[in-house]
């Protein structure tokens, strides 16, 4: 075999050397691109982010906006007809029973709807019925769980999650106070939030305060 010659193997060396380096860059760029993204990831799934998740509150309800339901407690004006004018609640079947008309569908109506509907019903019976309706009572709102009195309570226009669980009693001992799991009366799942003043209840709401996790 023929032997290289010095030059050959100088060269030979200083492209191995080369070749070495660019492994050796080439590796450290992929290490720091690793570290990078697994920093990304581990932000992303960071408690931060389980507080971003959470449902975002629910206006304040008004009461242009409200949809009626079981438990609500009305007043029905009809100017110049006082047989026709009085409180009513509606009932589990979501009606109110209505003199003249019976049973009246009530249930998932804003106050404007219901006035409208009443006002169709009435025509029947009444030359041009003026009417006006209003809650006097809202539905009440549950709440359940590491509370100290837990039960059926009042509504009150504005309530939030901190008066809800002030009006049970406060938290027990063993309440987790940064978050809290609602169930609105049109839905059929709760859905979590964040344990703050801001959080509003609305009537029908059942509002489960779970056990913290030590």
């Amino acid at each position: 075999m023929a032997k290289l010659s010095d030059a050959s193997l100088d060269k030979r060396a200083h492209v191995l050397a080369g070749g070495s380096r660019m492994g050796w860059l080439d590796w450290l760029c992929r290490g720091l691109a690793a570290l990078v993204l697994s920093l990304c990831v581990a932000a992303c799934g960071g408690p931060g982010v389980a507080r971003a998740d959470l449902a975002a509150p629910l206006p304040q309800v008004q009461v242009e906006d409200y949809r009626l339901g079981p438990g609500d407690r009305l007043r029905i004006s009809v100017f110049g007809e006082p047989e026709l004018t009085g409180e009513f609640v509606v009932g589990t079947n979501g009606m109110v029973s209505y003199p003249l008309i019976g049973d009246h569908p009530v249930q998932g109506k804003t106050l404007g709807e219901l006035t409208e509907s009443l006002r169709g019903s009435l025509r029947r019976y009444v030359l041009q019925p003026n009417i006006s309706v209003e809650v006097m009572n809202y539905r009440p709102f549950f709440i359940l769980g590491e509370v100290e009195n837990p039960g059926t309570y009042p509504y009150s226009a504005g309530l939030n999650v901190m008066n809800a669980v002030a009006t049970a009693g406060g938290f027990s001992y063993r309440a987790d106070t940064r978050r809290v799991y609602i169930k609105h009366a049109d839905e059929l799942a709760e859905r979590e939030y964040g344990l703050t003043s801001t959080t509003p209840v609305l009537p029908g709401d059942t509002v489960r305060i779970q056990e913290r996790r030590f």
